[in-house]
């Protein structure tokens, strides 16, 4: 079941105190509509009722879909409860085939949720990101913006189309604005055949830690 707790939060513009509902864990077999709140990032804003300014609610949550075997912890001050993380891992364990991940912040909780409503594996997609990106260095990225290109982090943003007319987009910050790049379903292909040749690139088990920074320090 989902756990709401109330907590007091000050407003990042006036500093006025409010109370505001936190989500200590989000089941989406009992509230279904928390996923699609999740996914556009709104679960986690709260608007100031004295100046109207919109916050970003920072707290820890675990994210769990039943039906699509997925749990996400969100730890924002990146503390964990080793005990209680190896509990559930045990009991996701016995129940088979749950996928867990570990996250410290929202936007990569909502790329998670995303990745796997798109049937998608969020290693190769990590893959997927490393190659693009070392390709865009050498093709498409100027030397004045190189270094602050290899600093962005990319996103997964959606899939559009079917079999080999499928395409991904990655979603990138550089130079004050958001851009896109698409990627093409051969180079997923190409990665999961990567992934395939180095089986030891795979995540550790229980809630593993799947992103740019893990798959870099095991490519180095």
């Amino acid at each position: 079941m989902s756990i709401i707790n109330q907590a007091i939060a000050p407003c990042s513009k006036c500093g006025e105190q409010h109370t505001v509902t936190v989500y200590k864990s989000i089941n989406i077999a009992d509230n279904p509509e928390l996923k699609a709140k999740v996914k556009d990032g709104s679960l986690f804003l709260w608007e100031c009722p004295h100046c109207g300014q919109v916050n970003l609610a920072r707290y820890e949550t675990l994210y769990h879909d039943p039906e699509a075997r997925l749990m996400v912890w969100l730890i924002p001050e990146g503390e964990i409860s080793e005990t209680q993380m190896k509990a559930i891992t045990m009991h996701t364990k016995a129940m088979g085939g749950y996928t867990l991940r570990r996250v410290n912040d929202m936007g990569s909780l909502m790329e998670k949720v995303l990745v796997k409503d798109a049937g998608l594996d969020d290693v190769v997609l990590e893959m997927c990101k490393y190659v693009t990106k070392l390709e865009m260095v050498q093709k498409n990225v100027g030397a004045e913006q190189k270094e602050e290109f290899l600093a962005s982090t990319f996103h997964f943003y959606r899939s559009e189309g079917e079999g080999e007319e499928r395409l991904l987009t990655f979603m990138y910050p550089l130079g004050g604005q958001m851009l896109g790049v698409n990627v093409g379903w051969n180079v997923y292909q190409d990665c999961e055949a990567i992934l395939s040749r180095n089986p030891q690139i795979k995540p550790e088990e229980g809630f593993a830690r799947i992103d740019a920074g893990w798959l870099t320090t095991i490519m180095a």
